[in-house]
């Protein structure tokens, strides 16, 4: 039997409490039986955000006529993109791993693990125990029930970043962000996208203005299905043939040469034995923790996607630090995950922060609507900006509620509005700081000057 004083399964957020609490003096293991940095360097944030920044160089120049600049697009090498990709990132990946096997306190295992006991797990055969352990698995892409899906061989969007070339056609089910920077991706490289959502837009969680927007953008496109939910999957030919019924009982068919499953993300928390350890979960598989992240278990921790507070990396990065301060250093810091923010890099960008207008009107919540759009900025004449606006909401007495926007850079705009509500600044707080002209900024004053408007 080998003790350490740490143990940390996941190598994800997870590996930075790993090397945390061995920097600390603590005999540490590390679990992970895949490369290390977890979803977002391998098969998420990372990747997809290369192959988007690619996206939008082609977009740019299929626009620059825009600017009266003559630019002609003579091809796209998208294996060169994903081969630059995986080199880098998996060089990123090994570096991390080589540094770790060398570092003094930590114990690296490369393979799958499962409780046994009260901190206790089962590697290749042997008990290993801790004094202290955190479970940081993280998600996978969920395959649901859909009749002849495990029949066909549709891909997750870990196989859609690695494909050496675009399909010819391509049909999305579900209507995510994770479906709609990846419709973006393959439209934008040649690819015909489809895409079948069972909600009346796409990225329905969003304030239902930017979703309307974003989903009118998308459907000049791409084919989009919404109020269709994906009943069956099945051969066609060369490709596949998604059978999508509404509710009221239409059926339509959509073919494509390749099908992407982007219907949300399950915990990976099924394979651990947690009821060994005397962990428990909810009804979807999350583990259940509490303001510190602390498990039903004595002296388990879990963060990350397979915790369920937020499931985005910046929120698994905030969690790792509270891990961090209550593991190893032996705190007690609460976890507060207000005015958490949120993006998705299409084109447009969309980004929120707080409440939708859907969410106040659900608690019967009295607020107040500011808005300005890009198109009267000057900013957004110089750089032709026709669309895209941002949204501010907020309580009669100034406190903000929420903020959401779509347009150009609406992941940097929506920052302005994060700290100030971390930090309990009010509407008059905004209007009443100088910003510079004639940056996009000052499409976040106009709209919050207009505020009750």
């Amino acid at each position: 039997m080998t003790d350490f004083d740490v143990l940390v399964i996941g190598g994800g957020t997870g590996n930075n409490v790993a090397a945390a609490a061995a920097d600390a003096g603590l005999e540490t293991a590390l679990v992970e039986p895949g490369p290390l940095g977890g979803t977002c360097l391998n098969r998420g944030c990372n990747p997809s955000k290369m192959l988007i920044q690619a996206a939008n160089a082609v977009r740019h120049v299929r626009e620059a006529d825009r600017f009266h600049v003559d630019a002609t697009l003579e091809g796209i090498d998208h294996g060169a993109v994903v081969d630059e990709m995986d080199d880098l990132l998996g060089g990123i990946a090994a570096d991390m791993e080589a540094r770790y096997r060398e570092r003094e306190h930590l114990t690296l295992f490369d393979e799958y693990t499962s409780f046994v006991g009260e901190r206790a797990v089962d590697l290749g055969g042997e008990t290993v125990t801790a004094e202290k352990v955190v479970v940081a698995t993280g998600s996978r892409p969920l395959a649901p029930p859909i009749d002849g899906l495990d029949e066909v061989d549709y891909l997750t969007s870990r196989d859609a970043l690695y494909l050496d070339e675009p399909p010819e056609s391509l049909v999305v089910m579900g209507g995510g962000y994770i479906a709609v920077e990846l419709g973006y991706v393959f439209e934008t490289m040649g690819t015909d996208v489809s895409i079948v959502e069972m909600n009346d837009t796409l990225i329905h969680r969003e304030d239902d203005d930017v979703a309307s927007a974003f989903t009118d953008v998308a459907a000049e496109r791409h084919d989009v299905y919404t109020g269709h939910r994906a009943a069956a999957v099945g051969r066609s030919g060369d490709g596949y043939a998604i059978r999508a019924e509404t509710e009221a009982g239409d059926e339509t068919t959509v073919e494509g040469e390749a099908v992407l499953l982007a219907l949300g993300r399950r915990p990976n928390s099924d394979e651990l034995g947690l009821d060994a350890a005397g962990i428990e979960t909810d009804d979807r598989g999350f583990i259940e923790t509490d303001d510190y992240l602390e498990t039903t278990a004595e002296n388990v921790w879990a963060q990350g996607d397979v915790a369920g507070n937020a499931m985005f990396k910046h929120s698994g990065d905030y969690e790792t630090r509270h891990t961090v301060a209550n593991v190893v250093e032996g705190e007690r810091r609460a976890l507060d995950l207000f005015a958490m923010p949120h993006t998705i890099f299409t084109d447009p960008q969309i980004a929120g922060v707080g409440a939708t207008a859907a969410d106040l009107d659900e608690t019967g919540t009295a607020y107040v609507v500011g808005r300005a759009d890009y198109a009267d900025s000057a900013m957004g004449r110089a750089k032709k900006l026709d669309d895209g606006f941002l949204k501010v909401l907020a309580a009669p007495d100034g406190e903000i509620l929420g903020v959401h926007a779509i347009g150009y850079e609406a992941s940097t705009l929506v920052h302005e509005a994060v700290v100030a509500m971390r930090h309990g600044l009010t509407v008059d707080d905004i209007v009443d700081t100088i910003h510079a002209h004639p940056t996009l900024s000052k499409v976040v004053e106009a709209a919050f000057r207009d505020v009750g408007n």
